[in-house]
């Protein structure tokens, strides 16, 4: 996603009812840019089937967005 793209307000929406089903605070917009950012990253390195994988792989090591960017951009 380039900074120019906005997250669509649907995707926002679904992204807050989801949180709360799971319990939790919804992200903030900026943090579900960097989440797609990620996601844009791992596939276009590998394959689309490893954005989501990427993306739950920075969850379950307790790494931010942010620095899972950082990483995955790190790989090539």
């Amino acid at each position: 996603m380039s900074a120019g793209d906005e997250v669509q307000p649907e995707a926002l929406d679904w992204i807050g009812r989801f949180a709360v089903a799971l319990g939790l605070d919804a992200p903030s917009e900026a943090d579900v840019v960097v989440l797609l950012d990620l996601a844009s990253a791992a596939a276009h390195a590998s394959h689309r089937q490893a954005a989501p994988v990427a993306c739950w792989l920075a969850a379950r090591a307790g790494v931010g967005p942010v620095e899972a960017l950082e990483r995955a951009q790190a790989l090539g």
